[in-house]
């Protein structure tokens, strides 16, 4: 996280990989660009935004080819800087089984599974920082294949519930880990930092009947972010969380990750923002649903 005076400006990292989903891709992008903390204020972005891929031009499942910012190598390099990972679908079953295949080899991670995986890891070795890795669709599969949702709850695409399910328990027995718990939502967090206020006046976000009722002491927005990083008890808060506190998003289909990344908005920046990204979209903002939240 960088700043700019007192706005945070909050660095992103897109996946790319060929044969993903466009939208899965653009989606995100679109939303997240028009992000600012000050409306009136075009100097005031939330967020920075930058592509990686295995090289500079990628082509998309719809023939759409496009330029990363930054290889995979370099994107290995700088991984730390970044504060969200976003992982677009796409060509998810031939990525799985030749990530499979390589590890049958013994060879390497396959991209993007290998940053995924590098992320998650990064986090759990140094809860200091708050990271969102979020995953489009299908993108989901990726982060399942590398037990990054054993003990969580995700969805995925409709069509693809079964082989997520096969995957996940695939993960778990590799693990010896809790599985993952498949829920049909347009969009599920975990590891929340914000507090959601009153459940009956908030029309974004469903809490599980199971998780802890809404603290009087929420903090939420772009301060929340920057205390986050700062204040001692939620770094120690965060290291004792699964996956470091990693906060990880998986979407439905692709207008669920329009719900999710104004979901994002709503967080990072603030509601209203994401309120007027939705208005100029003419776009209904649905509900998606939050597990474990907890207000560190």
């Amino acid at each position: 996280m960088a700043t700019t005076e007192s706005n945070p400006i909050i660095k992103v990292l897109i996946t790319m990989h060929p044969g993903m989903d466009t939208m899965d891709f653009v989606v995100p992008l679109e939303i997240l660009s028009q992000a600012r903390h000050n409306p009136a204020d075009d100097t005031t972005k939330v967020f920075q935004i930058a592509f990686c891929a295995e090289k500079e031009h990628t082509v998309s499942t719809q023939g759409a080819s496009f330029r990363a910012h930054m290889e995979y190598d370099e994107a290995h390099s700088r991984l730390d800087e970044f504060d969200i990972l976003i992982v677009p679908g796409g060509r998810a079953t031939e990525l799985l089984w030749d990530n499979e295949a390589a590890e049958k080899k013994h060879e390497p991670l396959i991209e993007p599974l290998a940053l995924i995986k590098a992320y998650s890891d990064i986090q759990v070795k140094d809860p200091k920082k708050e990271r969102t890795l979020f995953a489009v669709c299908t993108g989901s599969m990726f982060l399942a294949q590398q037990g990054i949702l054993n003990g969580l709850s995700a969805t995925t695409h409709p069509d693809f519930y079964t082989q997520f399910e096969n995957v996940c328990k695939e993960s778990a027995q590799k693990g010896l880990s809790e599985r993952c718990d498949l829920m049909e939502e347009r969009y599920v967090v975990n590891n929340l930092r914000y507090d959601l206020g009153n459940l009956d006046e908030n029309p974004y976000v469903r809490r599980k009947a199971d998780a802890r009722r809404p603290s009087v002491m929420a903090r939420k927005g772009s301060n929340a972010w920057k205390e986050s990083n700062t204040r001692r008890e939620s770094i120690a808060r965060r290291a004792e969380i699964k996956l470091g506190g990693l906060r990880v998003i998986t979407t439905g289909g692709i207008t669920c990750a329009m719900d999710a990344s104004l979901y994002l908005v709503s967080i990072m920046a603030n509601e209203e923002c994401a309120i007027e990204i939705a208005k100029a979209m003419q776009y209904e903002w649905k509900k998606g649903i939050v597990v474990d939240g907890i207000d560190i």
